[in-house]
């Protein structure tokens, strides 16, 4: 019904485009610069729980819930079989 002019859809496509020839040949490394994110900011909330101290702990806090699900994930990537805390048992 109200559909946006053409000029705007054409943008839009050609913005997509733009963004996937760019993007593509280093799909691979993005991925692995977000797991390695991931990583860290996992590392400094799960070594708050152990007592480490957090410089952004007050933010921190707040995430743990959601973390639980990729924790799993996390400690099998580090090579570790089971979880290293034993409060955690998501194995």
């Amino acid at each position: 019904m109200n559909e946006p002019p053409a000029w705007r859809r054409f943008t839009a496509a050609f913005g997509a485009g733009l963004r996937d020839f760019y993007a593509v040949p280093y799909r691979r490394t993005f991925a692995r610069a977000r797991r390695d994110e991931d990583d860290l900011f996992m590392l400094l909330v799960f070594g708050e729980a152990l007592g480490l101290p957090n410089p952004a702990q007050w933010y921190c806090l707040e995430l743990m819930p959601l973390l639980y699900e990729r924790f799993h994930d996390w400690h099998r990537r580090m090579g570790m079989p089971h979880s290293p805390l034993e409060y955690i048992s998501c194995c």
